[in-house]
């Protein structure tokens, strides 16, 4: 029993020897600079398509592709991931994070062609996500269509 306390707390002391101390303030600092950019640079092009007379929902749309372009095109020149490696979780705003996860694979295994490589694999890392949207969606509009009804 005393071998086994023993044991462990040999591998204790192991592992915090091996193991890297994590920065966590830098992490923080980094990620929010990075994430803040991101929104700035989001707010700046915002302002700018603003300023051509379109409607809210126009600008968030076009905001939208603009960011998810700019990311397809960052990760394919391979750049999108340096900038991750460099702030961790600050460049996964939701909209950047889900076109990197689009594009990563299809780059991955674009060498298999573009039917069976680019076109089949775009979809793996997000495709989940798309369908369950989709039929969450399809669910929760048929339950108010169907409240709509009775009530």
């Amino acid at each position: 029993m005393q071998d086994s306390v023993l044991e462990r707390q040999r591998y204790s002391q192991m592992v915090d020897l091996a193991s890297p101390n994590s920065k966590v303030i830098a992490n923080c600092v980094k990620a929010f600079l990075v994430g803040g950019s991101i929104c700035a640079v989001s707010e700046v092009f915002r302002q700018y398509i603003y300023s051509f007379g379109f409607t809210k929902d126009e600008v968030s749309l076009i905001i939208n592709i603009i960011l998810i372009g700019l990311t397809a095109l960052l990760t394919g020149l391979g750049l999108f991931s340096k900038i991750g490696k460099f702030s961790g979780a600050g460049t996964f705003v939701p909209i950047t994070g889900f076109a990197n996860s689009m594009v990563s694979p299809a780059i991955e295994f674009k060498k298999e062609g573009w039917v069976l490589g680019l076109a089949a694999k775009i979809f793996t890392v997000a495709g989940p996500v798309i369908v369950y949207g989709i039929l969450s969606s399809m669910f929760v509009g048929f339950v108010y269509f169907i409240w709509d009804k009775v009530m």
